[in-house]
């Protein structure tokens, strides 16, 4: 699996049964789980799914795998509170734990990332205890296949201060009628002014796979990248958002958006480009394909 609101498959009620676990599941397995009962799955988005929350309370964050996190991201070090994208990667294991499950219809091998909007609602201490959730809200058609939409909540003192949504697009054949996340005024919008260029080493997938925990073979190794249809590595889709956050700066209390468009190969160049309405993309240098659009918009407290 490499980097909206509900849809036809409905949403997971506040009733829904809940399961709360004593630590955070281990990536790897769910990773293999899910990829070997990919073949066996037959996506639609009217298919029952999960509807289990899963919770881990009282979660404190390893200051080690932040400082990791921080360093590959760009994010200042040592700032003492969490860096706006990294309570999705505490969210992450608990998300593949429910669509690594038989009863995901969607296969987890070619998932693709397609969406995230965060919401953070105040500056989260690196220190504090917080009670994390996450479940899955829906499948909605999407003109390429379904998508699964995925939220994750981030508590403190029973208030959430942090939340995200998060799209997963299974590919697969439709009549085309369903529309995608990204309209055609969307993609006919000029280009952001430039604000600087990035060059990529190979091995940035393995460092991000290191400090997130997401050691998924598409972006670790050209070789294992072409198993999966890709001629090199590609950045996690993640890395794009947060190093383009880290350099456009985030108030304390804010909603992004952010699309993934396109994957990024590995070595490669990539051009940040930005401006001071809240927008940014990340982009190729000769401009003709764009990797992720976004925009950072601050909350009235």
């Amino acid at each position: 699996m490499h980097s909206g609101a509900a849809g036809a498959g409905g949403e997971a009620s506040a009733g829904a049964p809940a399961a709360v676990l004593s630590r955070s599941p281990a990536l790897g397995p769910l990773l293999v789980r899910g990829a070997l009962r990919s073949p066996f799955k037959r996506p639609h988005p009217r298919a029952p799914y999960p509807r289990t929350r899963l919770t881990l309370p009282s979660l404190r964050v390893d200051p080690e795998r932040l400082a990791a996190y921080e360093r590959v991201c760009g994010f200042p070090a040592g700032a003492g509170v969490l860096p706006v994208t990294y309570p999705h990667l505490l969210g992450f294991p608990l998300a593949m734990r429910l669509m690594s499950r038989a009863d995901f219809p969607l296969p987890l091998l070619g998932l693709v990332h397609t969406s995230i909007d965060v919401t953070r609602h105040t500056a989260l201490p690196a220190t504090g205890a917080y009670d994390l959730t996450v479940h899955i809200a829906g499948l909605t058609p999407h003109r390429r296949g379904t998508e699964a939409v995925v939220v994750t909540e981030l508590r403190e003192g029973g208030a959430v201060v942090w939340a995200s949504t998060s799209t997963y697009l299974a590919r697969h054949r439709t009549d085309g009628t369903a529309s995608g996340p990204a309209g055609s005024a969307d993609e006919r919008r000029e280009s952001l002014p430039e604000v600087d260029r990035w060059r990529l080493a190979g091995d940035l997938g393995r460092r991000y796979g290191a400090a997130s925990g997401d050691r998924n073979p598409i972006h670790l190794h050209p070789l294992s990248a072409r198993l999966f249809g890709f001629p090199r590595a590609i950045a996690h889709g993640m890395w794009t958002v947060a190093r383009c956050l880290a350099a456009h700066g985030t108030p304390d209390a804010a909603l992004v958006r952010a699309a993934f468009r396109a994957p990024v190969l590995l070595p490669g160049e990539v051009v940040y480009a930005a401006d001071a309405i809240g927008r940014f993309e990340l982009r190729a240098p000769d401009g003709r394909r764009t990797h992720l659009t976004g925009e950072v918009l601050p909350l009235l407290t």
